[in-house]
């Protein structure tokens, strides 16, 4: 697969200038941090890239030079880098309290935080469990959705839906759920039960792709069939993004999640909405499901609950899946040492604070629009075939022939996408995703403080690089 993130083995960039001091790191790189998602053998002649400091929508490496972060980190830095008002959160309350946990204990952060959630989710989803990522949100919810059922009398009900291509985490349980099989072929067998259905790749369409709303109820039917080939009373829940980020950023046809939702009340199936990507304003909403008009059961969420600035996640539960669990002495046997950590709950309330006063929100809400079209300028290149996303998270389809949208081969990914495309954004000055996870394609989900200054300079990175990279093929 290569390396997932965009990295650069050169040591001069077009980036600008910056007065960061120095250091060495590289060659203590390769020889002790064993990076993630990464082939480290690239490392073993060549400098590990060095990221030292962030300021706005920027990153400085260790040689002073400064790139535009294209994807907010790995779609984390929602507030942008350098927020001296979290890190201040942090810094009082470790001071006052650095840790305890919350297993049969409560501390202030994490009640105050657990409610402002509350309130912030949709329907009757009040009850949350922390964990301290998005990958321990997913296996929570999984093994909640299955004792659930156990609880309700319904033991059988224990396999799982979702999509192909969709990416939910690397513990067994998350792995998985995800439907990627380059990821999960090192690790098999994996835990059994998990189930794929197609994803909503649009411009891929196997049929009706011409009419968007055809191809949602199409795509949404097959989860239905899924279910039932499998037996309903078996199947515990759907896992479903709200837009898919592995293959490229795939947003729903209109009606898909309405009758995604007919289908789990349908069948006593619970529907997961996998907001690690997609929750604290990425689409312009505190959570996706709000953006296309769905109150599902369980949501995953982590990411920009803290911009980044401090680990935390969490599944965030309706009142009606909790209810058995708060009876006589039925408990949920799962938790984690730092779920809830009392500096990551308190960075996170200050995160929220920011949120609110600033409006980013709305800010995405109102600027997404000029980011598509920024990025759409593009489709006049004949490398470019789709450009697809919601609010600040979209993704470039690179194709070899726009007409059949014929695909490159995996021998011609490689050159393409670690040979050429990664490092070249990066000399250039943009750090942001290619990656060949389902078709060949380059992501870009900035920091939501991002105008129109930096839609224009990614847009005239992204040209110049596809430009020299359709020359080279």
């Amino acid at each position: 697969m290569g390396n997932p993130i965009v990295v650069s083995t050169d040591t001069e960039t077009t980036g600008q200038k910056d007065t960061a001091p120095k250091h060495d790191h590289h060659s203590t790189a390769y020889d002790h941090l064993w990076m993630h998602f990464t082939r480290m053998s690239s490392y073993e002649h060549a400098p590990v890239p060095t990221i030292v400091r962030g300021e706005g929508v920027h990153i400085y490496d260790d040689r002073g030079r400064r790139y535009l972060d294209g994807l907010a980190g790995l779609f984390v830095v929602q507030a942008g880098h350098g927020r001296a008002e979290l890190a201040e959160a942090a810094a009082k309350q470790a001071q006052e309290l650095a840790f305890f946990p919350v297993w049969s204990y409560a501390h202030p952060k994490a009640v105050e935080l657990a409610e402002r959630l509350a309130h912030l989710a949709p329907g009757d989803l009040n009850k949350v469990f922390f964990t301290t990522g998005g990958g321990e949100a997913v296996e929570t919810a999984w093994k909640l959705a299955k004792q659930y059922h156990r609880l309700m009398g319904r033991p059988g009900k224990h396999k799982v839906i979702s999509r192909a291509v969709a990416y939910h985490g690397t513990p067994h349980g998350a792995l998985s759920i995800t439907g990627l099989p380059a990821l999960r072929a090192p690790f098999e067998p994996l835990v059994p039960g998990a189930h794929k259905v197609p994803n909503t790749n649009l411009y891929r369409a196997p049929v009706h792709g011409d009419d968007p709303e055809a191809f949602g109820r199409w795509a949404a039917d097959r989860i239905e069939e899924q279910i039932l080939f499998e037996g309903p009373d078996t199947v515990a829940a759907v896992f479903l993004e709200p837009v898919q980020n592995a293959g490229g950023c795939f947003p729903p046809p209109p009606g898909y999640f309405r009758r995604v939702r007919e289908i789990c009340d349908t069948y006593d199936v619970l529907l997961v909405s996998d907001e690690v990507i997609c929750a604290f304003g990425r689409l312009g909403t505190t959570f996706g499901c709000e953006k296309f008009g769905y109150v599902p059961d369980i949501i995953t969420c982590a990411k920009g609950m803290t911009s980044g600035y401090s680990p935390i996640g969490a599944a965030i539960v309706s009142d009606r899946v909790a209810e058995p669990f708060y009876r006589g002495d039925t408990t949920f046997l799962h938790g984690y040492t730092f779920g809830g950590h009392p500096v990551s709950a308190a960075v996170a309330l200050a995160n929220l604070d920011l949120f609110d006063r600033e409006g980013l929100n709305q800010h995405v809400l109102d600027h997404e629009a000029a980011f598509l079209r920024t990025l759409s300028r593009l489709h006049d290149l004949p490398i470019v075939g789709d450009v697809r996303g919601n609010g600040f998270f979209y993704g470039i389809e690179l194709v070899k022939d726009k007409a059949t949208k014929e695909t490159f081969t995996p021998e011609e990914c490689e050159r393409l996408l670690y040979g050429l495309v990664s490092k070249k954004l990066f000399e250039n000055g943009l750090y942001c995703r290619a990656d060949d996870r389902g078709d060949p394609v380059v992501q870009l989900a900035p920091p939501l403080i991002a105008g129109q200054d930096v839609f224009d300079e990614i847009e005239q990175i992204l040209r110049h690089v596809l430009t020299e990279a359709w020359a080279a093929i």
